[in-house]
């Protein structure tokens, strides 16, 4: 059977499509995944899944990742919606559905399918931090690195990949003169250019610092290390990224790395099945990107049930059907180097840079996640608009630090 993925010319049209299906139908709604690896799993998640239960019938809806987003918001505020739907984990994203209550308690079922003894502690990190109880599976935990073409980097007379920020910077500086783009980023979605602000933050400020902007306990605008980190901001974007990037979004971003337009990308251990069906993988390194903390950047995914479903006991054995040690072995490594069952480990016929992604894990000291699960969403948007607006050259660093400021003051 093929993955339903349905695409509708509405929000408008897909709520009334989801609340006329029958009974037995099992909706889930996902993002579109890049890989086909990663559509695959669904797509055997789904028929094993109709095999186990024959009057079932599962209904995966994948939609671009804002997309995704606005059909939840849409669905939050109606009487219809998914039975799952997979989101973030983090407080600005999975969390903001937790406290308004979409998020239906899997207590009991953490409990009668004993998940906590399944599934890794590190992924588990999200499901009691918003609300009473424990909400959502994990069914991904995923890093970001920094992923460099080999190429372009001995094109411009860089040897070894950079150990440090300063590095870093004079192997921009290197692919400059070269006339090679460090990053490309796509524009058009808000989270793309905001993963180099992050991890800039790490950089200037420090793990303690860093948590403290991100928990709104520190001022942005009086704290230095802020204001440092969009000045360096400013310099990535100004002079070292593929431009225009404000009109493209993130997969074309990707073809054009492809292409061998710009020399890195800043992406998740998911990359690594996009490279392996798009190119050659030999072409391509991979490093942390160089912080000084030894922490690691990334998030949690989740799939939660939904308190407007009527199927909750259905979906709660689809999530044990997915996270189970069968089926996570079947596909491991489609939704990143590391199973969120503990029981499953990759074996030696990994793809190269998992294996690599094996040892960044094991390495990590730590973690700290995106902005946007870090920030309530309503934080989360204006910090979207201050680094656009720096990014595109409308706004300077101190009054970048300073609208951040106000507009946490006046929440």
């Amino acid at each position: 059977m093929k993955l339903k993925t349905i695409m509708y010319g509405s929000l408008a049209a897909s709520l009334l499509s989801t609340a006329a299906v029958g009974a037995e139908d099992l909706k889930i709604w996902t993002i579109n995944y890049t890989s086909d690896k990663q559509v695959s799993a669904l797509t055997a998640a789904e028929a094993e899944f109709e095999k186990r239960n024959p009057d079932v019938d599962v209904q995966i809806v994948m939609r671009g990742t804002d997309e995704h987003k606005t059909a939840l918001r849409v669905a939050s505020g109606s009487d219809t919606g998914p039975d799952i739907y997979a989101y973030w984990a983090g407080l600005g994203l999975g969390g903001e559905y937790v406290q308004a209550g979409m998020s239906a308690d899997l207590s009991k079922y953490y409990e009668s399918y004993g998940w906590d003894d399944r599934l890794t502690v590190p992924s588990l990190a999200f499901s009691e931090s918003f609300a009473e109880g424990k909400h959502g599976i994990p069914f991904r935990f995923s890093g970001e690195v920094v992923y460099y073409n080999k190429g372009l980097f001995e094109k411009a007379g860089i040897e070894g990949e950079p150990a440090n920020y300063a590095e870093l910077k004079e192997a921009a500086g290197k692919l400059k003169e070269a006339g090679i783009p460090a990053f490309t980023f796509g524009g058009t979605v808000n989270w793309h250019v905001m993963r180099l602000m992050d991890v800039i933050l790490e950089t200037t400020c420090g793990a303690e610092k860093h948590d403290a902007l991100m928990a709104m306990e520190s001022d942005w605008a009086s704290e230095p290390c802020a204001l440092e980190a969009f000045t360096e901001m400013k310099w990535w974007t100004d002079d070292h990224f593929l431009k225009p990037f404000m009109g493209i979004d993130n997969r074309q971003s990707t073809t054009l790395w492809f292409a061998d337009r710009a020399a890195m990308m800043l992406e998740g251990d998911w990359h690594v099945p996009t490279i392996d069906e798009n190119s050659e993988m030999s072409k391509y390194g991979m490093f942390p990107f160089p912080t000084g903390t030894g922490r690691l950047y990334g998030f949690a995914e989740y799939m939660y049930i939904s308190t407007k479903s009527d199927h909750a006991d259905l979906a709660a054995q689809f999530l044990d059907m997915f996270t189970s040690d069968e089926f996570q072995a079947e596909h491991i490594g489609a939704f990143g180097a590391l199973s969120v069952n503990r029981n499953v480990k990759q074996g030696d016929d990994a793809l190269e840079l998992h294996k690599e992604w094996l040892d960044v894990f094991a390495n990590a000291k730590g973690t700290f996640v995106n902005g946007d699960q870090a920030f309530p969403l309503d934080v989360t948007t204006e910090y979207f608009r201050i680094i656009n607006e720096l990014a595109s050259g409308n706004l300077e660093p101190q009054a970048a630090a300073d609208a951040m400021a106000q507009f946490i003051a006046n929440r």
